[in-house]
């Protein structure tokens, strides 16, 4: 997402807003301030917050809010560029160049908000730290305060903001550690060894997708299902649940040992 940031916040900025919208049904998630409001008015930029991006305007009224998810692609066009015929989400700038939000999934999970100051405020209190700067020490209160799988527990944005499922399994290949590792159970070693892992991955990451590299060259482990690890050679598993998979190193991270979800236990009873 701070890449996005980076790469959007000039070309958002420059020209005041000739139009927003249109916007799809699943995408648009609020009504009141209306996207009309938006006319007429410029951005100062583009910040974040975890894995949202916020538009505030120059005048301080209003804010967009725009989440991703899994799928959600932003981009912009420059005048005159031929631009999907429906998009998720659209704005028009008044030189003619446009912000697209895309989304190639069957079902619709980006999502874009039309905030006032106080209600952006209000959605976002709920957010953690931002993942990238966190120290050991920071992570050692985090990781202490309650028992739960290292996955699930850098994924919680109600405890550190911004890291994603991708990232998940990047960091925790990189700290050697198991996905299914309980936090409570970590030596104080393991969770420098966890701090040091998050800070270079997300840097790492954050430096590929600046210079617009492909999930392939950027991802280490995430969707690597069978290929070799690069640390050991050995081949990359996976755990496979509704929602999201999880992928490891049976030699760098579980001591060789196969992890199971429900479905594969219901396969081999």
């Amino acid at each position: 997402m701070e890449a996005w940031r980076r790469r959007l916040n000039d070309r958002v900025s420059a020209h005041p807003i000739a139009k927003a919208g249109p916007a799809h049904i699943a995408t648009l998630k609020t009504f009141d301030p209306p996207l009309e409001e938006l006319a007429g008015r410029q951005f100062s930029g583009v910040e974040r917050r975890g894995k949202r991006l916020l538009f505030p305007t120059r005048d301080g009224e209003l804010v967009l809010l725009v989440h991703l998810m899994t799928s959600g692609r932003l981009k912009t066009l420059d005048p005159g560029a031929t631009a999907p015929k429906q998009p998720a989400f659209a704005l028009a700038f008044t030189d003619g160049s446009k912000l697209i939000l895309s989304e190639n999934a069957r079902r619709k999970q980006a999502g874009v908000w039309l905030y006032t100051p106080e209600q952006a405020a209000q959605e976002l209190e709920h957010l953690g730290p931002e993942a990238l700067g966190l120290t050991a020490d920071e992570l050692r209160g985090i990781v202490r305060a309650d028992s739960r799988r290292l996955h699930a527990l850098l994924r919680d944005q109600r405890l550190i903001a911004g890291i994603g499922r991708s990232w998940s399994n990047e960091i925790l290949h990189a700290a050697k550690l198991s996905p299914y590792a309980l936090s409570t159970d970590l030596t104080d070693e393991e969770v420098d060894r966890l701090a040091d892992a998050l800070n270079g991955e997300l840097a790492r990451g954050l430096e590929l997708r600046e210079r617009n590299a492909s999930d392939a060259k950027t991802y280490r482990i995430h969707h690597k299902l069978g290929e070799p690890c690069d640390v050991c050679g050995t081949a990359i598993a996976q755990v496979d649940f509704e929602s999201h998979t999880i992928y490891y190193c049976p030699a760098c991270q579980t001591g060789g040992r196969t992890l199971k979800d429900r479905r594969m236990s219901r396969l081999l009873r």
